[in-house]
């Protein structure tokens, strides 16, 4: 969660998660309403709000962290901060900042129309989460609008939340994969280098954002607190190396 628990912090954990062996981050754009998160990224927003974090604040971020790495950058934002903007105005100075793409959790590809274009013309790839729930049929076409990566939501609820059968996840991104040759990233509480590595062996990507917000927030007042997080993502990415390898072959 970008802001919390400062823009400062932030950018040092991004660039210590780079070093930690993160592949891409994602940046969550705080706001009041976030109706897919569950509480350990609400009280992440909250406390970022109250830090005074805004949107043309986390872009400067975004600018400042371009100058010093190259690792994609993917913000996770709400309609509404976009709206607020100008949609058109958002995109451009979004990706003059350095962001590489958007997740709009509450913008389904058929709902996204207002976006694609000035996405499109700013070079930002649009990433769509799909659910278990979904249709052979929806499935066909959010594979198909997903730019970059496909988020593929392992369980239905918010945030936070315990997958509860990882078979089902290897039966439905198998499902996936058969329509789709955009790599498959599989988030939603992988908590663990345990579940991480389960995950590892049946799709491209592992997508870890509670865990990560939880450890900030119960290390904030620890002086060590980013080399912490980093020794935890290094323990992710240890784990999930021989399923990804595997995959590659």
């Amino acid at each position: 969660m970008a802001g919390d628990p400062g823009l400062p912090e932030t950018e040092q954990l991004v660039l210590e998660l780079e070093r930690a062996g993160a592949d891409v981050i994602e940046l969550g754009v705080p706001f009041s309403d976030p109706i897919a998160d569950g509480p350990v990224i609400q009280r992440a927003a909250e406390r970022a709000l109250r830090n005074g974090t805004s949107l043309r604040k986390i872009l400067e971020s975004a600018r400042s962290l371009r100058a010093r790495t190259q690792i994609p950058l993917v913000l996770m934002i709400y309609y509404n901060s976009m709206h607020a903007m100008g949609v058109e105005r958002f995109c451009r100075e979004a990706a003059a900042a350095g962001v590489d793409g958007l997740i709009v959790p509450d913008m389904p590809p058929d709902e996204a129309g207002p976006l694609k274009g000035p996405a499109e013309a700013a070079a930002l790839r649009l990433i769509f989460l799909l659910a278990p729930t979904s249709t052979a049929e929806r499935r066909n076409y959010v594979a198909r609008q997903s730019q970059g990566f496909l988020y593929y939501v392992s369980l239905t609820g918010i945030t936070g939340a315990k997958i509860k059968d990882m078979a089902e996840v290897g039966t439905n991104v198998a499902k996936i994969r058969n329509v789709t040759q955009t790599p498959i990233a599989v988030g939603f509480d992988i908590s663990t280098p345990d579940d991480a590595a389960q995950v590892a062996e049946m799709a491209d990507g592992v997508i870890v954002g509670s865990a990560i917000v939880g450890r900030i927030a119960a290390a904030q007042q620890d002086p060590a607190m980013v080399e912490h997080v980093g020794q935890f993502v290094r323990s992710l990415k240890e784990a999930i190396r021989p399923g990804l390898q595997a995959l590659a072959r």
